[in-house]
């Protein structure tokens, strides 16, 4: 990084905005140049100080995160990390997701202890990620878009979709499940980077807009076409194949050595593992490398890969790691993601 990252810290807490602003001045590249009690001063701040990243806290008297997301995105859309008790406001931290926030950090439930500055490196990258953050597919209609399919030439059957996504996840992942339909031919099962408490509902959501059945995994679940599994927060995600030959789901905290749980890598390496060539893995718009390796043996079994285009990603990180991994058969414009999937397996369709 070249430049200086200027943010504006937004809580109603004095104590919370003392700590964040504690924890992003240890990076030499951050300068916390405001802070704010509350969303209508936030809003008059950004005008003055023309910040490049917002830390937002969601839960404020008077204006609170959310009217001043939606206000601030309607005069002029700007990278904004929610940093909110995941217990209190999950709910809240996916409206702000859809209303245009580029990632959150889940702050700790007791404030007044030393956990608070815990979150301290996580708030550093993902700030530092979000300055690089391209906010313009976020103005593409999530569920209204109509998939445009991409060459999609696959060698072999494929089994099974699984997905590894984090930042502007949920956003993407709106505008490419609901585009599934109902007789997409094999099962999905998605990896996304939440904090605990979050993915349950996340899934709820997303089913309420999707031909596809969507629900979080459960422990010894069937993977069966019609279903778009979410990983549980906390808990990677494998595969099992019974005695029977049906796959069912496998929920684990081991391996306890991953930077994210669950992992991306976890689940393409069990995928792989249990499907053999028959696995379609694709890795979309996130920070970090998780899923690099993971492609490697997904493509080591004789699997495909895909990524999502740089031009699409709200953070171009992950899929990167694999692109210049040179384990990437495909990069796939978000827009033509939908599209691109119901074309590479509709062939199998009896």
């Amino acid at each position: 990084m070249n430049r200086v990252l200027r943010v504006l810290v937004v809580d109603d807490s004095a104590y919370i905005r003392k700590v964040v602003k504690q924890m992003l001045s240890r990076s030499p590249f951050i300068e916390v140049v405001g802070a704010a009690r509350d969303g209508a001063e936030a809003l008059e701040l950004v005008e003055q100080l023309k910040p490049d990243v917002v830390t937002l806290d969601l839960m404020m008297a008077g204006m609170d995160g959310l009217a001043f997301l939606r206000e601030q995105m309607a005069r002029r859309p700007i990278p904004v990390v929610v940093v909110s008790i995941a217990n209190e406001g999950s709910e809240a931290v996916l409206e702000a997701l859809d209303a245009g926030a580029i990632d959150f950090v889940q702050k700790p439930t007791a404030l007044a202890t030393e956990k608070v500055f815990q979150i301290g490196d996580e708030l550093v990258e993902k700030v530092k990620a979000a300055a690089s953050a391209s906010l313009t597919y976020k103005q593409v209609p999530a569920v209204e878009a109509t998939p445009r399919p991409v060459p999609a030439e696959l060698s072999r059957p494929v089994d099974i979709v699984v997905i590894g996504i984090s930042t502007g996840g949920p956003q993407a992942l709106k505008q490419v499940i609901p585009q599934l339909p109902a007789d997409f031919p094999v099962p999905v099962a998605v990896v996304i980077h939440m904090p605990v408490g979050y993915t349950q509902l996340f899934a709820e959501k997303l089913d309420e807009i999707s031909p596809l059945k969507v629900s979080e995994a459960q422990e010894g679940a069937p993977v069966t076409p019609g279903n778009v599994l979410i990983a549980q927060a906390g808990r990677h995600l494998t595969f099992q194949r019974q005695p029977s030959g049906v796959v069912t789901v496998h929920l684990d905290v081991r391996p306890i050595d991953t930077l994210h749980r669950p992992a991306v890598d976890v689940m393409f390496r069990s995928a792989a593992e249990v499907f053999g060539e028959r696995v379609l893995g694709v890795v979309m718009t996130g920070m970090g490398t998780d899923g690099q390796q993971g492609a490697a043996w997904i493509k080591a079994q004789g699997g495909h890969v895909w990524t999502e285009s740089e031009s699409s990603c709200l953070v171009y990180g992950m899929p990167r790691a694999v692109d210049e991994a040179h384990l990437s058969d495909q990069s796939v414009p978000l827009d033509q993601l939908a599209g691109g999937l119901v074309k590479g397996v509709s062939w199998q369709k009896s």
